[in-house]
């Protein structure tokens, strides 16, 4: 986890906050144990530090093209929505999501990818068959309801160099994130 962190530094102009090693291992542990195919939009920190074998089955879709020489590397730009390639429509059982910015209005382009990127449709249980993960303030708890059907967790991501407090949230029940973060105080 720390070998990201160590070999890419924040990049200001991209608004770029990496999650502490600590907070990566646990949602990599989650990922790792979700298993299929993820997309990550906007974190390739989790991109980077999941397994090989996930990585292989899974999408970077970032703005920074520092990284457009990995096979899984998908430029994206949250502007430009549903700029998917088709051939990636529908095929994700996980996105997971860190917009640059917390607004409203860039939360609903992420959602747009989001809905695109996804698998359709629900489980026997009724439960979303696409998983999602998203972190931001906790400000946005009932526009991410709406959005996505995000609700928070317990665990609280550390973000070591940003100024305020995100939560995580997703559309289904973790039993890994139901456990607080000992890095973040109450």
């Amino acid at each position: 986890m720390s070998t990201f962190i160590d070999q890419n530094p924040e990049d200001g102009d991209y608004n770029q906050y990496w999650y502490s090693p600590h907070t990566i291992s646990k949602i990599v542990e989650e990922l790792e144990a979700l298993g299929g195919s993820i997309a990550f939009l906007s974190t390739p920190s989790l991109y980077f530090s999941v397994s090989d074998e996930l990585r292989k089955s899974s999408k970077v879709f970032d703005y920074d093209k520092k990284w457009s020489n990995d096979n899984g590397f998908v430029f994206y730009n949250f502007n430009n929505p549903e700029s998917v390639p088709p051939e990636l429509l529908h095929t994700f059982d996980v996105v997971v999501i860190d917009p640059p910015f917390i607004t409203h209005e860039v939360w609903t382009k992420y959602g747009i990818t989001a809905e695109l990127l996804l698998k359709e449709g629900r489980l026997d249980d009724g439960s979303p068959r696409g998983k999602v993960i998203g972190t931001t303030v906790f400000e946005n708890a009932e526009f991410l309801k709406g959005l996505l059907g995000l609700t928070p967790t317990n665990f609280l991501p550390s973000i070591p160099h940003l100024v305020y407090q995100y939560n995580l949230f997703t559309n289904y029940p973790s039993r890994t994130f139901s456990e607080k973060n000992h890095e973040v105080a109450d």
